[in-house]
């Protein structure tokens, strides 16, 4: 069967290709940034995790820790194993409702890509988990050893005990952040996929509640128990780890939010040319001369989903900073 390519398909051709050489030249860019520049050092791209002569880095605590001070690392573990086992057991219920044809949706690629973000927070939890107990059990045998040679040397030493018990606390401190400053390629992965996360989530929760909900005619659509769910706890398990999590959100890896969103469009059109007629979305179709202003809207709007998303971020960081810092800390 022949493909008839007209104008509007080259006009769509060239705002997906234009999204991807933006968003390659925004990573690559910062990338090179990073190779000369000291200053800005906590928000790095993905491509600089395996360079061990860069001073730029995100600091692996960072992955692990809590902002907040009386939260200990297990209740981050245990809140990120939560969730990921909550939204799996959703995902699974949802492909058991209709089939596995439901999997064509950004919707259910946005909500599988959220699971994949805390099955590896969570396995980077466990380890940091194990960091912090040894780290608590030298600082514990440490203060031992200097009490019982404090008690051997009373009173000569009076004052000594206290400064050395500080000193030894402080090095080790910094031996650990000397040893493990950078996150590595799997914290690397982990920054990735929770920002390309917040950027869709927002873009699959809002367009649905907003646009789809309010306006769609209920002969072509209902709205069931499972579907609110797909479209709301992707949201809130992932504002819920934002507000725990010590994660910065940099703007410039809104790049890989677009280029998500441009390989969900590129599947789309493969299998379309593979003979696969049913758009999951109509404003995907190439059909119609208007399918650039289709295809240009939804470009734009990833600037907007992921601003607001950044905007929560933001709030977290200098907000509660500034108002609550007896009890929020800042890592690395």
């Amino acid at each position: 069967m022949a493909f008839l390519v007209h104008w509007y398909h080259l006009l769509c051709l060239a705002v997906v290709v234009g999204a991807v050489a933006g968003s390659l030249w925004a990573i690559f860019r910062r990338s090179e940034c990073g190779r000369h520049r000291d200053h800005d050092t906590k928000h790095e791209s993905l491509l600089a995790a395996g360079d061990g002569s860069m001073t730029s880095y995100v600091g692996s605590c960072q992955l692990w820790m809590s902002r907040w001070r009386g939260v200990h690392p297990v209740f981050l573990l245990a809140f990120r194993l939560l969730a990921a086992v909550t939204m799996a057991a959703v995902l699974f219920w949802d492909i058991r409702t209709y089939d596995f044809s439901i999997m064509l949706y950004y919707t259910e690629w946005t909500f599988t890509l959220v699971i994949i973000y805390f099955l590896i927070a969570t396995s980077i939890s466990a380890h940091g988990c194990w960091i912090y107990s040894k780290h608590v059990t030298e600082i514990e045998e440490a203060d031992g050893f200097i009490k019982r040679d404090c008690e051997e040397n009373m009173p000569a030493m009076n004052f000594g005990p206290k400064r050395n018990r500080k000193a030894i606390k402080l090095q080790r401190y910094y031996e650990q952040g000397e040893n493990e400053q950078k996150a590595g390629f799997w914290g690397y992965i982990m920054q990735v996929t929770y920002q390309t996360s917040a950027g869709a989530v927002v873009l699959t929760d809002v367009v649905f509640w907003v646009l789809l909900v309010p306006f769609l005619s209920a002969e072509n659509f209902s709205l069931d128990l499972v579907m609110g769910c797909m479209h709301s706890l992707n949201l809130v398990f992932l504002v819920l780890d934002t507000a725990l999590n010590s994660l910065p959100f940099p703007w410039f890896r809104m790049a890989y939010f677009v280029l998500w969103s441009c390989i969900y469009v590129i599947f789309q059109w493969v299998l379309h040319a593979c003979g696969f007629s049913w758009w999951p979305y109509p404003f995907l179709e190439l059909s119609t001369p208007w399918a650039p202003l289709w295809y240009l809207s939804l470009a734009l709007v990833h600037f907007p989903c992921y601003g607001l998303y950044s905007l929560i971020a933001k709030v977290k960081i200098t907000f509660f900073t500034k108002f609550f810092s007896h009890v929020c800390t800042r890592l690395c």
